[in-house]
């Protein structure tokens, strides 16, 4: 047993930590995950290392006071949970963010360890925060993003999510320097080689988009107007209408304008995010041009 003094060990009734029942285990667990990180213990009665840990987890949770919520499983009581999260031996800790694993171990752990293990979850629940933030309020993303990785400077998924707000937000110069300063490394993940793909298209923005489409529309036959018109499409995100110009180039110029054509619309593909569906068919229409 622990030896903190009575003033340090959470009372029954704590709102911050929970004995599931098999009735409330979704709700306690994948439900509230939506809301605040969950640390799940999956423990039994007859377990020693368990009557060590357990305490330590629950003194903890009153210590963060909310910004975790602790639910302790009894394996004798709850075997099919422990059975859904691939439990073969305890204690077995997860820590369930979004109604995923985030994080996971086996076995008794000393407090600091414990500690630091809890704050990569936290920094792991601001993260998931961070890439909900990112479609609705795109300048709280960008806060959230600069606070992490001023707590955590070497994280390069915070460092890629900041990349891809600050180029949301137009703060062109700050996202191709920090483009810049994880291409130095040798190489890109994917999520950056989008950010990067995106910002080159940036660059092709056309404020005079209307007189561009005037030009190549009245000279049809002009490939370099097409070409232009094409990249200043790309610039402006209007990418159907960007993929199908430089369809139509490459089987009118496939060497010249095509080819260049060509390399726009693997850039699109690129910048596009997962599961576009402008994708998959842009990709089959390429290459039964091509081949």
């Amino acid at each position: 047993m622990s030896d903190n003094s009575e003033s340090d060990v959470p009372q029954p009734g704590s709102p911050w930590v929970v004995e599931s029942t098999a009735e409330t285990f979704a709700d306690e667990v994948l439900v509230r995950s939506q809301e605040v990180p969950v640390v799940l213990d999956f423990w039994a009665p007859w377990c020693a290392p368990c009557r060590a840990l357990g305490p330590v987890l629950e003194k903890l949770a009153q210590e963060y006071q909310g910004s975790f919520a602790l639910v302790k499983a009894d394996t004798d009581l709850h075997p099919e949970a422990a059975a859904q999260f691939g439990v073969q031996g305890i204690p077995a800790v997860y820590a369930v963010v979004d109604g995923k694993i985030a994080n996971a171990f086996n076995g008794a752990m000393p407090e600091a360890e414990l500690r630091d293990w809890i704050d990569q979850v936290l920094v792991i629940n601001q993260y998931s925060e961070a890439l909900r933030l990112e479609e609705i309020a795109p300048e709280a993303a960008l806060a959230k993003y600069q606070s992490l990785l001023t707590n955590d400077p070497q994280n390069t998924d915070v460092k890629i999510g900041l990349a891809r707000m600050l180029l949301q937000t137009e703060q062109v110069d700050a996202c191709r320097a920090l483009i810049a300063e994880l291409e130095n490394r040798g190489y890109l993940e994917p999520e950056a080689e989008k950010v990067k793909a995106a910002l080159d298209l940036h660059g092709m923005k056309d404020d005079h988009l209307a007189e561009t489409r005037a030009a190549a529309e009245a000279k049809p036959d002009d490939v370099e107007l097409q070409f232009h018109l094409a990249e200043s499409l790309a610039g402006a995100e209007q990418y159907q209408e960007a993929l199908d110009l430089c369809l139509a180039l490459i089987e009118k110029d496939r060497q010249g304008a095509g080819e260049r054509s060509r390399l726009l619309m693997l850039e699109i593909f690129r910048a596009l995010p997962d599961g576009s569906p402008l994708v998959a068919p842009y990709q089959r229409k390429l290459s039964m041009l091509l081949y």
